[in-house]
């Protein structure tokens, strides 16, 4: 049988169209089926996204909480301001500071208030309930205690009293031990909300303090010498002290450990507590009055009657000025004290009312002036070191004597001679010594023992 070539193209053609038309159906249906497999898992995660929670729930949860922090915006850009308005326009300053206190935890309020509100729509179960549930507990006792932290300062007011009593560091260390109680009960609350026992670990930090005792001896030295510090009322914030050989300024500020003094060149000074209970502390804030202590000396040339117009001019100056302590009150001396080597001395010794070193200076200065115009009026001159040197003969009154060179020299040679001669016959006379040939010295009348005649 003979075969066409068409017929043979056919024939190999049939089965490829029908190989691309099942391949293109397996395909269509392959696909459609991925699709709707692929779609079915988008859908199962969105529905059951994260714990069983949709994802379009939480995008809801999360456009709540983005409502209140915008009104969280408004509110402490609007409400919160006009609040510091109303409490500035009042004389009472209590208010204003607990407006200044207050206005970080009311601001924090509608964050709290929009996570409550995502986390009740969530309408969670199970852990993740619980979970929710604890951190609205926890924000609410952190808002709470918060805002008792802060409230602390202003209502420092009301120990007043007890700062008659006590220092006004001993005050800021008592505000300071409340807002730790503050801080440490709320940390406390929290830890229970999330079922985490605070007694074990009260005990077990119980026993690390002990250890941490044995370690810290000098930390605990100057926590105890600080509290004593302050109830023997040594020195108090703003008081000029000094301590020999450790520092001399201003009290800034008295800590747990240690006590911050500024050098009067204003360096910062950290002095341990021990060092400042431990040895005698100069506090020149407390003086009473402010000693003038002086030594004028006037010329030797200064008759009697000026010095007696001298020493009463000084005296009248000082008890009639004010800015001076009278001498009922406090010591008071202007007396003519000792002849010195150079002047005839006297001592002014006085007090000022003003303790102030500024106000001392220019009260001291004032007096310096009225000394030098009271002596000056008297006629007489402050006196200065001097040593008078009495010379009998004084260098070139007489003429001095002229040697040749040639004459220097031969009187040198001389000299040299007569040296050597004098050594030849000292070196003889002790040769001869020596030899047992020693002259004797003839017998006086009268060496032999008897009387003489």
């Amino acid at each position: 049988m003979t075969t066409s070539p068409d017929t043979i193209i056919l024939a190999q053609s049939e089965p490829v169209e029908s190989v691309i038309e099942t391949l293109s159906s397996t395909f269509s249906n392959l696909e459609s089926e991925t699709l709707t497999d692929y779609w079915a898992l988008v859908k199962d995660v969105w529905t059951y996204g994260i714990g069983g929670t949709s994802l379009g729930d939480i995008l809801i949860a999360l456009g709540i909480l983005l409502v209140f922090l915008i009104f969280r915006q408004f509110f402490s850009r609007f409400i919160l301001r006009r609040v510091a308005k109303i409490v500035a326009s009042s004389s009472n300053k209590l208010d204003d500071t607990l407006a200044t206190a207050l206005s970080e935890p009311v601001r924090f309020i509608p964050a709290v208030i929009g996570i409550f509100f995502a986390t009740e729509y969530l309408d969670l179960s199970g852990t993740p309930q619980v979970m929710a549930t604890s951190l609205n507990r926890s924000l609410i006792v952190f808002v709470v205690f918060w805002t008792l932290y802060r409230m602390v300062d202003p209502l420092s007011f009301l120990l007043g009293k007890i700062e008659r009593v006590f220092t006004s560091a001993m005050v800021d260390w008592l505000i300071k031990a409340i807002k730790l109680l503050v801080a440490l009960i709320g940390i406390a609350t929290i830890l229970e909300i999330w079922g985490i026992q605070v007694a074990p670990i009260i005990a077990g930090l119980g026993l690390f303090g002990v250890a941490v005792a044995l370690g810290a001896q000098d930390l605990f030295k100057n926590l105890i010498a600080g509290i004593l510090i302050l109830v023997e009322k040594r020195f108090a914030i703003g008081e000029w002290i000094q301590v020999d050989g450790v520092v001399e300024g201003t009290v800034e500020s008295i800590g747990f450990r240690s006590t911050f003094v500024r050098r009067f060149d204003k360096a910062p000074v950290f002095v341990p507590n021990a060092q400042l209970s431990d040895v005698a502390v100069t506090n020149f804030s407390r003086m009473t009055y402010r000693r003038i202590y002086w030594v004028i000396g006037v010329e030797y040339r200064t008759t009697t009657d000026q010095l007696r117009q001298i020493r009463d001019g000084i005296e009248d100056y000082i008890t009639s000025n004010p800015d001076f302590v009278a001498a009922d009150k406090a010591t008071l001396f202007v007396r003519l004290d000792r002849f010195n080597d150079s002047s005839i001395d006297f001592m002014v010794y006085c007090f000022t009312k003003t303790t102030v070193w500024g106000e001392y200076l220019k009260v001291k200065e004032d007096l310096a002036y009225a000394v030098k115009a009271i002596v000056e009026d008297a006629g007489s001159g402050f006196a200065f070191p001097s040593r008078s040197l009495y010379l009998e003969t004084v260098p070139g009154s007489s003429p001095e004597l002229f040697s040749p060179p040639e004459q220097s020299a031969a009187s040198s040679a001389t000299e040299e001679q007569s040296t050597s001669r004098e050594e030849d016959l000292s070196t003889e006379s002790s040769l001869d010594g020596g030899s047992d040939r020693k002259k004797q010295p003839k017998p006086r009348k009268g060496d032999d023992g008897g009387d003489g005649t």
